[in-house]
């Protein structure tokens, strides 16, 4: 393995000190900790190998399980995905740690509970949807003007029927 190779918190195998952590890259040599403790090591000389699957783009090399991570949260992040603890800060303070409860008519059948950030998340990732459908919509190079408008129309019906769940944010700016 070449030393341009090598990179801070990569996992390498060592052919007689097993695997071990790269603390350190100089010119000509690494700092790798093993098990029995910290070794300089010639990348080249003693056969090193990557323990993880490696990917290199354009002179980048990296563990490829950090490649996808980061690659996911890149593309969660512009599709507009959000984990459920980044949408409850738009949730009003006074609606936090309360619960949805519906009560059916029929007094037999059980009562059904959701915690208001899980509704919440949902109701959220809704509206982030209808957006995102809005965006695509108007950018159509296939749909007609009238055709852009329709659907317009019946986003507006839409965002309309959801104005009723406003009462559950925190700042005008986020609502329906």
């Amino acid at each position: 393995m070449r030393i341009e190779e090598l990179h801070v918190g990569m996992t390498v195998i060592h052919p007689q000190y097993g695997t071990g952590t790269v603390k350190a890259v100089a010119e000509h040599g690494a700092e790798v900790l093993f098990n029995d403790g910290r070794h300089p090591v010639d990348p080249v000389a003693a056969a090193l190998v990557p323990a993880e699957t490696q990917a290199a783009l354009t002179g980048l090399s990296l563990p490829l399980n950090t490649l996808i991570a980061r690659t996911v949260e890149a593309l969660a992040d512009r599709l507009g995905l959000e984990k459920p603890d980044t949408t409850v800060h738009e949730l009003g303070p006074r609606w936090r740690g309360g619960r949805l409860v519906l009560h059916p008519k029929d007094p037999g059948l059980t009562t059904k509970e959701v915690e208001l950030e899980q509704f919440f998340h949902k109701l959220v990732m809704v509206r982030n949807n209808l957006r995102v459908l809005e965006q695509k919509i108007n950018a159509s190079e296939t749909l007609t003007s009238a055709e852009k408008f329709d659907w317009q129309q019946y986003l507006t019906r839409i965002y309309g029927s959801l104005t009723t769940f406003n009462l559950l944010f925190k700042d005008k700016e986020s609502q329906f």
